[in-house]
């Protein structure tokens, strides 16, 4: 008897209805002759609700107390769903991220899963039991509750799968599927019918908000076919998988967009030995992660520095860095935040010619200025203007003919 992972995002839970509607579509695929496991986040906004309650007691709550909290709202939706299932007819249990067995480490609010001892969620399988799993959760050795970051619920999906030797892991949302652009942006976005996991891991790290790029490298990692689809219909959704055709006429794929983009740009910085390291270092220990990193020529041994970090970081990045700035000699620190990344992802876009050109010519005919370029073997990136996000979706979409298809 196959197991099978389904994880409910938060729309798909957000009410009585739709929890009775996700119970429906476990004890179906417990009907087709499957062990079933599902894994739900929070209710509907529940997770921003509790946020701004903590932020009303104190503006800047214990990181420890926080993920406490934080917990408690998948776990709501876990007790919910098995009454939902029991009052079917199905047997179910609720099992919180530590009763799962989910081992993580101590960094609170981003922690990683070191491992699963999944031997409680298998002998209630044995059982005949539905197993439901609060996400986003687990516990230290110190018995300490962690949560593992925004969209932590497709990870805890994955890798659930994983240590299961599940047959497959189905992440339901409110969209059908992958598409190559988001459709609310560009109407002529196509759905892919698969897409291989170093494609979706560069979508969904540079913007596409379908899935969790930790979820799909742990996916890519253990060749753990994940399905995403809708739990509000019956599509056939979007598989991500190994093996992807590449040598297609059309390498792009997908087209992403970040609007949680803000720039730093150190001036004036002394051009010797140990000053990247001086600046990112404490960073890095800071928690707070570098994207592009541009460095100018040097001018009479004086250059700028320039980097990227996520928006939602950069009043913790510009505390970090203006001391660290004044101490190698830096003359000042400025930033930008009113900025956005597009990008353009395939497998091989960078082992043939013309895609980059293309991607440039697109948005230069558009008006759209280029700020910054980072790229990767399948992925091209521009910084740009904010405000222009939506015509920059629009104009490299149709510059590479997505809507037709391979």
């Amino acid at each position: 008897m196959a197991i099978i992972v389904q994880k409910y995002g938060g729309s798909s839970v957000a009410d009585a209805d739709k929890i009775k509607n996700v119970a429906r579509r476990a004890i179906r695929a417990e009907s087709a002759g499957n062990q079933v496991v599902v894994v739900v986040s929070a209710m509907g906004k529940t997770t921003d609700e509790l946020i701004k309650l903590a932020r009303g007691i104190e503006e800047n709550p214990d990181e420890r107390e926080m993920d406490v909290l934080l917990s408690t709202g998948e776990i709501v939706s876990s007790t919910l769903l098995a009454m939902a299932l029991r009052s079917m007819g199905a047997k179910a249990i609720s099992l919180n991220g530590a009763q799962a067995g989910i081992k993580t480490d101590s960094v609170f609010s981003r922690a990683r899963i070191l491992n699963i001892n999944p031997r409680r969620i298998t002998g209630e399988l044995d059982k005949g039991k539905i197993v439901i799993v609060a996400g986003f959760q687990g516990i230290t050795d110190e018995m300490d509750v962690t949560t593992l970051g925004r969209g932590g619920s497709d990870t805890t999906a994955v890798a659930l799968a994983v240590s299961l030797g599940a047959e497959r892991c189905e992440i339901y949302t409110d969209v059908d599927g992958v598409y190559t652009s988001d459709p609310r942006m560009v109407p002529e976005s196509r759905r892919l019918e698969s897409i291989g996991y170093e494609e979706m891991l560069e979508l969904a790290t540079y913007g596409a908000r379908v899935m969790h790029n930790r979820a799909v490298e742990l996916g890519g990692v253990y060749n753990m076919p994940i399905l995403v689809a809708s739990s509000f219909n019956d599509n056939p959704g979007t598989l991500i998988c190994g093996g992807n055709p590449v040598e297609v006429a059309n390498k792009v794929r997908g087209i992403a967009h970040d609007v949680n983009v803000a720039k730093v740009t150190v001036v004036g910085v002394p051009d010797k030995p140990g000053i990247a390291c001086a600046i990112f270092e404490p960073l890095a220990k800071a928690g707070i992660s570098v994207d592009t990193i541009v460095q100018n020529a040097s001018i009479d041994r004086v250059t700028d520095l320039t980097f990227t970090v996520a928006k939602s970081d950069m009043h913790k990045a510009m505390k970090v860095i203006e001391p660290v700035a004044r101490s190698v000699g830096a003359r000042e620190c400025s930033t930008d935040t009113k900025l956005a990344k597009v990008s353009v992802v395939g497998a091989g876009i960078q082992s043939a010619p013309g895609y980059a050109a293309r991607m440039f010519r697109a948005l230069y005919d558009e008006g759209i200025n280029i700020e910054l370029i980072t790229t990767s073997e399948i992925r091209i990136t521009c910084i740009i203007d904010e405000a222009r996000v939506g015509d920059a979706m629009r104009t490299l979409h149709k510059a590479f003919e997505l809507e037709q298809g391979v």
